[in-house]
């Protein structure tokens, strides 16, 4: 495979898998557009041949959201349409298989809260609440 070219695609021109099964709740898009408006638009959306999104419907409805014109898209053409139902699934799922090291994630989150930062440390993903509690692990 060549290397990945970004497009930019106004986001009501991608359609959405048909059998997307991942749900965003409306709390959920908020975050990710605060994310964006944060971070930048850090992960194109990927798509196929017709424009339909394989990866990033969220970013996708967080980005018309707050008003984007145009979202960074990464074109997947190799797939059979079986292997992209297979990977619509899998690009999901092997995230939430990961783990956390609760020790490292507590200080690096104590070190945001403690730090002079200029936007608000639930833009982690992470609520204060749970937060205190891991820093309090600590001890």
């Amino acid at each position: 495979m060549s290397g990945l070219k970004i497009e930019l695609i106004q986001p009501g021109q991608l359609s959405p898998w048909a059998k997307n099964a991942r749900t965003h709740s409306k709390k959920q898009l908020k975050q990710i557009a605060e994310s964006i408006r944060t971070f930048g638009f850090t992960n194109p959306v990927l798509i196929d041949a017709g424009d339909t999104i394989l990866a990033g419907h969220g970013r996708v409805e967080a980005a018309k959201m707050i008003g984007m014109a145009q979202v960074p898209c990464v074109r997947l053409e190799h797939m059979t349409p079986e292997q992209k139902r297979a990977y619509v699934l899998a690009d999901n799922k092997l995230a939430l298989n990961a783990g956390w090291d609760d020790e490292i994630l507590a200080d690096e989150l104590k070190a945001l809260m403690e730090a002079d930062i200029d936007f608000d440390v639930e833009i982690t993903g992470f609520s204060v609440a749970e937060i205190d509690s891991l820093v309090e692990g600590l001890s």
